[in-house]
């Protein structure tokens, strides 16, 4: 007789993985239950899509003590999420499970983006100039600190929702009264990382992230994913799988990241770490205590190794294998990015042609003629993703100018601005 799978709790809301996905990358390790709250605006269209998929424990309005009293918590070997804003819950739940997860003290350092510089410049890992804002009022004296151009963002937030440079005081002001429309939410801002174009080369970003697997504190990188350029005000536009960073960064990038894992406590689970490539080396942007976006799906298929089942492996207890560094293939997603003064879509034509390109795997839209946009969603504006492979990066790059010459978009602008935009 075929013993049970051990029962692994998803604490589930918009992120960086599907319940499909999840569900696939669990099948022969562990059964999923996938913990629900329909008050959640992406959980409540999929709740019941969900449940006839895998168990679901409903804990719409119920208290941590009351989740844990339920069926749903009974025999759990292990818990985990994929969502930025459930880490803090889910870190509550393991520690009263006795679970590996991240402590509670490290689930604040990786999503309160003010602790987490201070905690690093404390740990002498790094220190990156950065101040707390609540109302405009109090940017002068940030300002002064941090100097200008700066980087504004949300404490906490995810999705690079509400987040911008700003290169003079009145832009700093006019933007914190755009993104809390004056409710007073807690901003940062912080010093803004002067980046060397040569080190990833000209086509591409100035800098990377690294995805990580950590079991009882024992670091294992995965990859180190490259970007394309940003776009304005600061965007990102796609990534690539491998990047083109040399050997020697490499090695600087991945040491600088294990040493800001150990500096906030991170000894379980898998994080996605943003770095800097400055003149003067490696520096860190901001280390995420989850799986990062999109990236599971470059990972697999550039090298066959699925970031979901390894999420789920070390919420077990179990240790993290990483693969050897061989490469089935360069594997990338573009995302079609909206201007900046774009408010909303009005045409989109030649999805149909970009699909039977050789090296495009298929072109994913979330948008369609008269769907509103605002940048100051972040990734939640994009018009869709294109997913596609080629041998090598030039490869990628002759695939990434066949995106720009098939695609044919229009918006409608702020007053100012063209109809028409090249795809970014």
């Amino acid at each position: 007789m075929t013993a049970p799978l051990p029962r692994v709790a998803v604490v589930f809301d918009f992120g960086s993985a599907t319940p499909m996905s999840i569900l696939a990358s669990a099948r022969g390790l562990a059964e999923v239950v996938f913990l629900c709250d329909r008050d959640l605006p992406h959980v409540r269209p999929l709740f019941e899509e969900i449940r006839a998929l895998a168990p679901v424990c409903d804990v719409t309005g119920l208290t941590d003590d009351e989740i844990l009293a339920g069926p749903g918590c009974a025999g759990l070997a292990g818990i985990t999420t994929f969502s930025e804003s459930l880490i803090s819950r889910t870190a509550a739940l393991a520690e009263r499970l006795g679970l590996p997860f991240l402590d509670r003290r490290t689930a604040v350092a990786v999503t309160d983006k003010y602790t987490q510089r201070r905690l690093l410049a404390e740990s002498g890992v790094q220190h990156t100039a950065c101040r707390l804002v609540r109302e405009p009022a109090g940017l002068d004296a940030a300002l002064d600190e941090v100097g200008l151009p700066a980087v504004l963002k949300p404490r906490r937030g995810a999705a690079s929702a509400r987040t911008c440079t700003v290169h003079t005081r009145r832009e700093a002001a006019e933007q914190l009264r755009a993104f809390t429309g004056g409710e007073g939410d807690e901003f940062v801002v912080e010093q803004l990382l002067a980046g060397d174009p040569s080190v990833a080369g000209p086509e591409w970003a100035d800098y990377v992230s690294v995805e990580s697997v950590i079991s009882e504190g024992e670091v294992r990188h995965v990859e180190v994913t490259g970007k394309f350029p940003l776009a304005p005000p600061l965007r990102e536009t796609g990534y690539v799988v491998p990047s083109t960073i040399g050997a020697g960064t490499r090695e600087r990038v991945l040491a600088l990241t294990t040493a800001a894992l150990e500096a906030l406590g991170v000894r379980h689970g898998i994080t996605h770490t943003e770095v800097k490539l400055t003149p003067d080396g490696p520096r860190i942007i901001e280390v995420n205590g989850r799986l990062g976006g999109y990236v599971a799906d470059l990972v697999r298929r550039a090298r066959g190794f699925d970031l979901v089942r390894a999420a789920l492996t070390v919420a077990l207890g179990l240790p993290g294998e990483v693969p050897d560094t061989t490469y089935r293939r360069h594997a990338f997603q573009y995302f079609l990015t909206p201007p900046a003064d774009a408010v909303a879509l009005r045409r989109l034509d030649g999805l149909d042609d970009l699909g039977r390109v050789a090296g495009i795997r298929f072109v994913e839209t979330f948008a369609q003629p008269g769907t509103a946009l605002d940048w100051r969603r972040g990734t939640l504006t994009y018009l869709g993703i294109v997913h596609g492979s080629a041998p090598d990066h030039r490869g990628v790059l002759r695939l990434v100018d066949v995106v720009h010459r098939t695609l044919h978009i229009e918006y409608d602008r702020l007053p100012g601005g063209a109809e028409t935009e090249p795809v970014q």
